[in-house]
């Protein structure tokens, strides 16, 4: 089975891993509650088109081990680092959606891009979600606190409220085509993230600030980023990461909202194949 053990404490993480095994590589990292199996309209098809594509279930989520620590941002951005590692990839793009973007900012930083050729962030908390001296415009961390604890109350009641689901989605709006057998699917796989894992994740995004980190970072980044996104609001996340990563390039979906790996799947697919192709060739790979 595609599993190792997390040399922080040896909890047990799962991974997929598609494709050939000497196409360029793609490492997916995943949103909050949801595994690998929310990247299945990228990773699918760019693995058939000679991609090697790679995801790795955070702890407590998917079919990782159930723990009760190691939800702090530098374990969890361990547990990245040690995957590429464990498989001895390099020349990595990696891509990671709304937590997962901060878990690559801080594996780069603490880790080094040694392994790195290239970064995509889908719809990212990074630099951070909360309000602070550099993001006044951020959400109050009391209003987040408070919505933990709801969330502690009932979670099935938290991933199915209809008017969350519809914001997350951007449902209704032009252009945004998800099956209701769809949405029920992803809401029923944040449910397999523990009880655990999900508080403590959300304990996690309150903390997060990488902006100086967003700023040290020395590879070509591409910022992709829902005009409607509630969970990560395109102002304070999205285009924020864009100007503070040097370089980096900013794409914004009209009408799209946090779930946009899904609601616009075909065109994030697409934007990530041209983004591999075009700064694979426009830039000199590190491999030390």
């Amino acid at each position: 089975m595609p599993y190792f053990d997390s040399p922080a404490d040896g909890t047990g993480l799962h991974y997929v891993d598609y494709g050939p095994a000497d196409g360029p590589v793609a490492v997916f990292v995943n949103s909050a509650y949801l595994g690998t199996e929310m990247w299945e309209q990228q990773m699918l098809p760019l693995a058939r088109e000679g991609h090697r594509c790679v995801g790795l279930d955070r702890r407590g989520h998917g079919r990782s081990d159930d723990v009760w620590d190691g939800y702090d941002l530098d374990t969890l951005a361990d547990d990245l680092h040690a995957l590429l590692g464990r498989l001895d990839l390099r020349a990595v793009t990696l891509i990671g959606h709304s937590l997962g973007s901060a878990e690559i900012v801080r594996c780069l930083t603490r880790h080094g891009a040694g392994r790195v050729a290239r970064v995509a962030l889908v719809s990212g908390i990074a630099p951070g979600v909360v309000r602070s001296a550099g993001n006044p415009d951020g959400w109050d961390p009391e209003v987040m606190r408070a919505g933990t604890e709801t969330f502690l109350r009932d979670r099935a009641a938290f991933f199915n409220d209809p008017d969350a689901v519809r914001d997350f989605f951007a449902l209704g709006r032009p252009g945004v085509d998800l099956s209701p057998a769809h949405v029920r699917h992803l809401k029923d796989r944040c449910m397999v993230a523990t009880a655990r894992a999900s508080s403590a994740v959300q304990e996690t995004i309150a903390t997060v600030d990488v902006a100086p980190e967003l700023a040290e970072l020395d590879l070509p980044v591409l910022v992709l980023h829902g005009s409607l996104d509630v969970s990560a609001p395109l102002e304070t996340t999205g285009r924020r990461s864009a100007a503070l990563a040097p370089g980096a390039t900013l794409k914004v979906y009209e009408n799209a909202g946090h779930g946009l790996f899904a609601t616009h799947a075909g065109r994030l697919t697409a934007d990530l194949r041209e983004f591999m192709a075009v700064a694979k060739a426009a830039r000199p790979v590190k491999t030390a």
